[in-house]
């Protein structure tokens, strides 16, 4: 599968009052912790309002409309020039899966274009310790990296109406859990029963950037 990867960072406006800077280079934790390093920096810049990490980007908003972007512009590509990096310590949080059955009704669409075993699909899904790069799509959810390329597989072409909360899914080369019931164009393999999102909670999103998850083979079904 081909991955097409930025060579420099592009930044682009969001309207009047926000822009969006995407970084160069692979996913991978290296370059994710640039990005939260960059968030940490413009977070004190006084014309930035909000600085918002996402996977290999960063969106930031404004206070009020820049008289001037180039200044702007240069200013974000000297800070990523610099290379900081920055670590979050957080939790590694295990999360019992139940793998196949009804609730992974795509895990033999992965099976058949990875031309793994179902087992070897698990087993592989299961074995590595996912980093949370960032948090976004709907509340709760968390964009993961660390899974093993040999089980990455395309979207599907034409998107799940609803897929229940907790749905353990692949989409390219990245898995997720849903947050909370929606549509979804990602495989789903399986189900945990972990409630990400908690209206009445204090906070109500139960994970940050710098936790982890680890999945648990809870049962493999038929």
């Amino acid at each position: 599968m081909k991955i097409e990867t930025l060579t420099q960072p592009v930044i682009s406006q969001l309207g009047s009052r926000a822009m969006l800077f995407e970084a160069p280079g692979v996913m991978s934790l290296e370059n994710q912790q640039r990005i939260w390093a960059l968030s940490t920096q413009v977070k004190q810049w006084p014309w930035v309002a909000e600085a918002v990490p996402g996977m290999n980007n960063l969106m930031l908003t404004f206070h009020q409309p820049p008289e001037e972007l180039e200044p702007l512009y240069e200013a974000l590509q000297a800070e990523w020039q610099r290379g900081e990096a920055q670590t979050l310590e957080g939790r590694v949080i295990e999360l019992p899966v139940y793998y196949g059955g009804e609730y992974g009704p795509h895990i033999c669409d992965v099976a058949e274009y990875t031309g793994l075993s179902i087992a070897e699909i698990v087993r592989r899904h299961a074995q590595p310790q996912y980093p949370v790069y960032a948090l976004g799509s709907h509340p709760g959810y968390c964009y993961l990296g660390g899974m093993d390329p040999a089980i990455a597989t395309p979207r599907r072409q034409t998107p799940v109406m609803s897929i229940p909360g907790g749905a353990v899914s692949i989409g390219g080369v990245q898995t997720g859990v849903s947050a909370s019931a929606g549509p979804s164009g990602w495989n789903t393999i399986g189900h945990t029963e972990y409630v990400f999102f908690n209206a009445a909670a204090t906070p109500p999103v139960m994970l940050r950037p710098g936790d982890s998850l680890q999945f648990r083979v809870k049962k493999v079904l038929s």
